[in-house]
């Protein structure tokens, strides 16, 4: 039996997580100024200074097209790693981590109709569903981060 752990955040009502090996870091919102970067994608918030090195950083909420909301002391920025660079990803929140069997894994449903390629499958828990997500498959292409630098 196989367990994988992920790092659960929410946008909104709805939990999503990310394979815990992808995460670098979790970061405060408080703790790091994201700088606007003219003419780039909706969805990248900004840059932020990380140690020295310039991360882009994805507010998931315009990602997934879900209605703003303020920022708060619950916001948080998951620094992923994808193809050796360091991505921030603007979340409301971070719950927990979470491991789950294979056994409780399910492919998406064929019904979502949203450019849903970066959801690998939907974990269940006890009555818990949370979308688990593909980081190399979120930004669609990687020239987006491109043009983001």
């Amino acid at each position: 039996m196989t367990e994988k752990q992920y790092v659960v955040f929410s946008l909104g009502s709805e939990e999503y997580g990310l394979n815990i090996l992808k995460v670098s870091e979790i970061n405060r919102l408080k703790e790091l100024e994201i700088t606007k970067v003219p003419k780039t994608p909706e969805h990248i918030e900004g840059i932020i200074n990380l140690r020295g090195d310039v991360v882009p950083v994805v507010n998931l909420r315009k990602r997934f097209n879900i209605e703003a909301k303020e920022l708060d002391k619950q916001t948080r920025i998951v620094v992923v790693k994808i193809d050796s660079k360091n991505i921030g990803f603007l979340v409301d929140s971070i719950s927990h981590v979470i491991a789950f069997d294979e056994e409780e894994f399910s492919p998406p449903p064929a019904e979502i109709t949203i450019d849903s390629n970066y959801i690998t499958g939907v974990g269940k828990k006890d009555t818990r569903m949370v979308f688990l997500l593909d980081i190399d498959k979120l930004l669609g292409t990687s020239e987006n981060l491109k043009r983001s630098k």
